[in-house]
């Protein structure tokens, strides 16, 4: 058995000293290798907070309002619809033309080409006939009465628009395109089908 050794008189006792460093936890390995969480992005700010939301508005607006008067200019200059003369108008420069190749010019469908065409026949416009070379094929054809409405009749509305998006550069139309596809769906417009300008209302006036 050890024997205490006495202190001296006078003499503090001995006091172990702490470290001078700090001990740092240890950490798993997973935890050395994790990456500092990311920073939340703010939140965008809302369209109406923005001093152009005024001249988006009025440029949906002076659109809207131009297409319109367009069409009313259409029918009381030429007596035709927006959609007909549009049709119309897409076989001046070939002999004639199927209901596919006439749904690819219009940009449309060809269910609803072929409504404009049957109206078209009726006024003795265009004429239809099956081809030659593919009995199953109907193709369309302008008529002599067509080629003379066609003559002092101004340009439909979708070939205003047509005309004024030919002009934009190809990055202008597709940043565009974008937008206009963003705004459709926000709108919930995006299932909605997309006809021919002013289509529904060629069906009311010939109904």
């Amino acid at each position: 058995m050890r024997r205490a050794v006495p202190h001296r008189r006078g003499a503090a006792p001995a006091i172990p000293l702490p470290s001078l460093m700090p001990s740092r936890p240890s950490l798993s390995r997973a935890a050395r290798g994790a990456r500092p969480p990311a920073r939340r992005r703010a939140a965008p700010e809302r369209a109406g907070t923005f001093a152009e939301l005024p001249r988006a508005v009025d440029g949906v607006r002076r659109l809207v309002r131009g297409l319109r008067l367009a069409e009313q200019r259409t029918r009381a200059e030429s007596g035709l619809s927006a959609p007909q003369l549009f049709v119309l108008g897409q076989l001046v420069e070939s002999a004639a033309a199927s209901l596919s190749e006439l749904a690819a010019r219009t940009l449309t469908d060809r269910t609803s080409v072929a409504a404009v065409v049957a109206r078209l026949e009726e006024m003795g416009l265009v004429a239809s006939e099956r081809s030659a070379s593919d009995r199953r094929r109907v193709l369309v054809r302008i008529t002599a009465g067509g080629r003379r409405r066609l003559q002092a009749a101004p340009q439909p509305p979708t070939a205003l628009l047509l005309d004024a998006l030919g002009r934009l550069t190809r990055a202008e139309l597709r940043g565009l395109t974008r937008h206009l596809e963003r705004l459709v769906a926000e709108m919930g417009l995006a299932d909605e089908p997309a006809g021919m300008l002013f289509e529904e209302r060629a069906r009311s006036v010939a109904t």
